[in-house]
């Protein structure tokens, strides 16, 4: 098996959880760090839901018990000395990112980095690690279970023979890798943040409803989702944050609609608040 025998995973929200339980499935152990016991038992509750989920979906490699004894998790980042691989999924900010990468750094030396960041320079995050080459970039998409992409992201330092590990790794999960260098919203949030910006500004103008802008790109151009609905189901805050640092390092293409500061501004962030672009 090309995986590593142990996985850490830095973070257990809904990212976070997802990626716990592709490696799970995949016949790794795996073990998730978060930041207060709290939050260390709503992760896994949320790997164990997932799996039973995958259970009754009949995509579960063996007995729920068995799957579910291979995942451990801690409040200790020191738990993490023993994996090959560790992923770091905590919210998109960079200076918390560094900061997590550095500790995970300091307690497991011989371990692969990735981050799944969905648009933070790989470069950023790595300047504070002694070793910048062990760090790439594994954009995994919401939700993780279903979805078949990871974006592969290579920075200026990654070693070409941990591309090749990371290929491997996503090869291993059944999903399918695309390989990109280190550059502002990388290929699928730069594209994908383009799409939902211009359907804002649509619904904004009046140009057709929420329902009707998504069904022109879910059955005109056979998209699995409209962008709005995309944009639910990502966060609207998340998309945000997307948004304003596209705008600061490729232009003002990227400024974000008044519609969709005022909905943050309000709360309503998607699915996960329950109101967004939709009621859910």
């Amino acid at each position: 098996m090309s995986l590593p025998e142990n996985v850490g995973v830095y973070g257990g929200g809904r990212m976070g959880a997802g990626i716990a339980h592709a490696f799970l499935l995949a016949g790794t152990s795996v073990t998730v760090v978060e930041v207060s016991e709290p939050a260390a038992a709503a992760a896994r509750e949320r790997v164990e839901t997932s799996l039973t989920r995958a259970r009754e979906r009949g995509k579960l490699p063996g007995p729920l018990p068995e799957v579910a004894a291979r995942l451990s998790v801690s409040t200790d980042p020191g738990v993490l000395a023993g994996c090959g691989l560790v992923v770091e999924a905590v919210p998109e900010d960079m200076e918390l990112k560094r900061r997590v990468l550095a500790s995970v750094a300091a307690v497991a030396p011989d371990a692969y980095l990735a981050t799944n960041t969905s648009s933070l320079p790989v470069h950023g995050l790595a300047s504070d690690l002694p070793a910048p080459d062990r760090l790439v970039g594994l954009h995994f998409f919401n939700p993780v279970p279903a979805s078949e992409l990871v974006e592969i992201v290579v920075g200026p330092k990654t070693a070409p023979e941990l591309v090749g590990e990371a290929q491997a790794w996503v090869e291993a999960l059944g999903k399918t890798a695309i390989t990109v260098t280190d550059s502002p919203g990388f290929a699928s949030s730069r594209l994908g943040v383009a799409l939902a910006l211009e359907a804002m500004r649509m619904l904004q103008d009046g140009v057709a409803s929420a329902e009707d802008i998504d069904t022109a790109m879910t059955l005109g151009y056979k998209h699995p989702m409209g962008p709005l609905k995309t944009t639910d189901v990502v966060g609207l805050d998340v998309r945000l944050a997307i948004a304003e640092h596209l705008a600061r390092e490729v232009g003002e293409r990227f400024a974000p609609p008044a519609v969709l500061l005022e909905k943050v501004r309000a709360g309503h962030l998607g699915r996960k608040t329950g109101q967004g672009f939709y009621s859910w």
